[in-house]
């Protein structure tokens, strides 16, 4: 599962638009729908084609609630930036670029709305306007859609780009300590306090004991539901909602975060790598004021530049933190910062608690860069993921290192299940590596992929290999080498040219199991010349010839299989008793017709029983 988040002006219609797409206002303050204003995050969902569903986040676009943005975008998936058609690109639309541009939201589409309020010379000018201010951002690829909220128009290419690139994106990473930044919690009677967020790097599930970490607080997990679902485990990626108990929502604010025990702890300084943008109205200044922001977190704090006085707009340098209240945060993760409702910059957590440092010292500036690279280990899951899977030399490559240290640090790492490498026993040159968060990804991928085929086809035993492998975007080679691993962890099972799923047998409703007790009446009355008029749908015919109950000798020639064992035998006999038999001989022996008689032996040919010679057959 995935997560949309919407950025844009206040008034192009984000929240019109997610409606349109999914049934839903995601505006629920009383005071939102008496203004017509998004305040607050705003919650939806969306079945696409594919049969996935997805959380959007609609956040509010005017400027004096972009701290409200800020809180719903960390986490996302996929930003859908909207303009509006009548007024094109205006001062939010650069600014939430901006926040997605320093969060690296790579993945985005733009959806131009009001398409029907303006003509087509307009909406070229305005697309042209989206693409000089997408240039030099992660967006600046993003594929551009003009629609109508109203109309429609627009709408079914949108969600269909949508499903496209989501289904090109890869599973949030399981590291196994997972993060909840709550962005909403309230009560419900009878149930208590429940919080919200978008799950990161780890799962949860029912029963588990947990933390609020800045509260220092430990809970339980009663429930959890995604998009009103209850649900026993929730995965990474996944928008949730979990009821805990023993905890008062007074007790819970925005930007609080909810993990297992023992492992994250909070902190008030932090050392960053620093980027001003460059719509900055003024340079960065040490000591000044900001608002640091990330996750769903929002808190005060002054900016400690490490290497000069200023940064100017544009410019990157290194910097510290210092907060006025603490913040649960990892290496790695991506922050913004603000002042007087204005975004300056942000970048990336590169010491969560940090002590305070000498300032144009270069051993700090120099310890500073080595840290943003992490350790080997976390420099060779992050090369990974960026290309799953990867093959060994490649990743040598890229990550800038020897070989043998590569080698004997994924072992290390495949040993501790961080990672899973495809291929021979070992590590070596031909080995294909994913992550085990990728690894679960191509797992749950799998089984999905067949639960659809099974909903489509329920009564077939599996899908062929091929169609599971074009499913799995993947190459022949990585697939032969993940098929067998999937075998190896029971989560397929191999039947001929098929994939199946262990536990699936196909199953006949009643109805169908009553037509076909009469078809097989129906055959049994005229054995050697059956009715070839079959009212049953071809799958269940299909089901019924791979169970052995009939024999499809053609399209539309089938006999009961008591019916085709006596013909085979009988067939059989008379060849070994003259050595050959003629179509003409089959209709005669059998007392039927030529059609018949012609689709039995060119099946008996088929099945390796019979072997033709001229116009006549001897047995193989």
């Amino acid at each position: 599962m995935y997560v949309i988040g919407t950025a844009g002006h206040v008034d192009h219609g984000k929240s019109t638009l997610v409606e349109a797409l999914t049934g839903m206002d995601p505006d629920r303050l009383r005071e939102e729908k008496e203004r017509g204003m998004t305040i607050d995050l705003g919650f939806a969902w969306l079945q696409l084609p594919s049969g996935n569903e997805t959380s959007i986040v609609d956040v509010p676009g005017h400027e004096r609630f972009v701290n409200n943005m800020l809180a719903g975008v960390g986490g996302i998936d996929l930003a859908l930036l909207v303009v509006a058609a009548d007024e094109s690109v205006m001062p939010q639309t650069r600014e939430h670029l901006a926040i997605l541009d320093l969060l690296r939201v790579r993945r985005g589409l733009v959806a131009i709305t009001k398409r029907d309020l303006v003509d087509e010379e307009w909406l070229e000018l305005v697309t042209a306007d989206v693409q000089d201010t997408l240039a030099d951002t992660v967006l600046e690829d993003a594929s551009i859609y003009a629609v109508s909220a109203m109309t429609g128009e627009g709408l079914p290419e949108l969600i269909g780009a949508i499903d496209s690139k989501l289904d090109d994106t890869p599973p949030k990473r399981d590291v196994g300590r997972p993060r909840l930044p709550i962005d909403r919690a309230f009560t419900i009677s009878g149930f208590g306090t429940v919080v919200t967020g978008t799950l990161i790097d780890g799962k949860i599930e029912t029963g588990q004991d947990v933390e609020l970490v800045v509260a220092d607080k430990s809970t339980r997990i009663r429930g959890l539901q995604t998009h009103k679902k209850g649900q026993t485990e929730a995965q990474p990626g996944t928008r949730v909602a979990a009821n805990i108990i023993n905890v008062s929502q007074d007790e819970v604010a925005r930007g609080e975060v909810l993990t297992t025990g023992g492992w994250l702890r909070p902190t008030d300084a932090m050392d960053v790598r620093l980027r001003a943008i460059q719509d900055a109205p003024h340079p960065l200044r040490h000591n000044m004021y900001i608002t640091v922001h990330t996750g769903s977190s929002e808190v005060v704090g002054r900016l400690r530049l490490l290497e000069r006085d200023t940064l100017e707009p544009g410019e990157t340098g290194w910097a510290q933190l210092k907060l006025e209240a603490p913040l649960a945060v990892v290496k790695g993760d991506y922050y913004v910062i603000r002042s007087n409702r204005t975004t300056l910059g942000g970048g990336n957590i590169v010491e969560t608690h940090a002590r305070r440092h000498r300032r144009n010292h270069p051993p700090t500036i120099e310890r500073l860069e080595t840290m943003e690279l992490g350790s080997t280990q976390d420099v060779l899951l992050k090369t990974i993921e960026t290309s799953e899977p990867s093959e060994f030399e490649s990743l040598v490559r890229r990550a800038n290192m020897g070989a043998d240290t590569v080698r004997a640090e994924l072992e290390a790492m495949a040993s501790d299940s961080l990672i899973v490498p495809l291929g021979s026993e070992g590590i070596d040159s031909n080995s294909l590596l994913f992550t085990s968060g990728g690894w679960n990804g191509v797992v749950e991928r799998t089984q999905q992929s067949l639960e659809a085929f099974y909903r489509q086809f329920p009564l077939r035993r599996g899908a062929p290999k091929e169609e599971l492998r074009s499913r799995l975007g993947m190459t022949a080679q990585v697939f032969n080498l993940a098929f067998s691993r999937l075998k190896e962890q029971s989560v397929v099972e191999e039947d001929g040219a098929l994939a199946r799923l262990p536990d699936y047998e196909p199953t006949l409703s009643d109805k169908q199991s009553e037509l076909v007790e009469a078809y097989i009446r129906m055959l049994e009355s005229d054995p050697f010349s059956p009715p070839t008029d079959a009212p049953l749908d071809d799958e269940v015919l299909n089901l019924l010839d791979e169970q052995g109950k009939v024999v499809r000798v053609s399209e539309t020639v089938v006999y009961s299989a008591e019916a085709y064992e006596r013909m085979v035998h009988i067939i059989s006999e008379y060849i070994r008793d003259n050595g050959e038999i003629s179509v003409a001989n089959v209709r005669d022996v059998l007392g039927t017709s030529r059609k018949y008689a012609l689709a039995l032996m060119d099946y008996m040919d088929h099945k390796r029983i019979t072997r033709r010679v001229g116009d006549t057959r001897v047995l193989r």
